[in-house]
């Protein structure tokens, strides 16, 4: 994984997030059975992990647990529709991805195997940090457009105040997200400098400093 995959799912998280419609609720029923459908299917897949062995068999498992955990995720967005559970379906995935993505690191040894494993937290990172700063965003909006509403029956300096107050929340979320990403970015650089040694280590560390801003 390079930056430019991260930046590729940073872009498709925030894609889903901002043009996620809000689902129609689902009775109690409904909900009860997705739930049994979505244990028999995980069962179902960890019971074909067990013909296989060593890595193979973890990875299996852990994109059968990761399938489970996206599920579930996704059924109490049909169920209770709202920016918090489409959130939680954001960070499952991010979690199931990162579960894999980690037991793949397994198959290497080493060095390689260290920095696979960064790599892969910092795609989970920049996941999560996107994730977070969508749904801070929407609430601001949102928050933004009842006071909105709620001023114009008083007075325009409310209504400016409010949007003030939401670009605020905005601007934090920005650089909350932009500062895990790149404390993410920069332990993957790190690890990879431990492929060195001597001088060539020490040089390889101080432009990953540089580059990432780091004392």
């Amino acid at each position: 994984m390079n930056t430019l995959n991260i930046t590729m799912i940073t872009l498709a998280v925030a894609a889903v997030f901002s043009t996620g419609a809000m689902a129609q609720n689902i009775s109690n029923n409904d909900y009860k059975a997705g739930k049994d459908k979505i244990s028999v299917e995980h069962k179902s897949a960890k019971a074909g992990c067990a013909s296989l062995s060593s890595n193979a068999k973890d990875i299996c498992i852990a994109q059968a647990d990761g399938k489970n955990k996206v599920a579930l995720a996704e059924l109490q967005v049909s169920y209770t529709p709202s920016v918090k559970t489409r959130y939680e379906v954001r960070i499952a995935q991010a979690e199931a991805d990162y579960a894999v993505a980690k037991e793949r690191c397994d198959d290497q040894a080493g060095n390689a195997k260290d920095v696979c494993v960064k790599e892969a937290k910092a795609v989970e990172t920049t996941a999560k940090a996107d994730a977070t700063a969508q749904m801070k965003t929407t609430d601001a909006n949102m928050t933004a457009n009842e006071k909105t509403n709620a001023a114009n029956a008083t007075a325009n300096e409310k209504t400016s105040a409010a949007k003030s107050k939401a670009s605020e929340k905005k601007a934090d979320a920005r650089k909350e997200a932009a500062a895990d990403k790149t404390d993410a970015e920069y332990a993957v650089a790190k690890e990879k400098c431990d492929a060195q040694a001597g001088v060539a280590k020490d040089t390889c560390l101080n432009q990953a400093k540089a580059r990432f801003g780091k004392s």
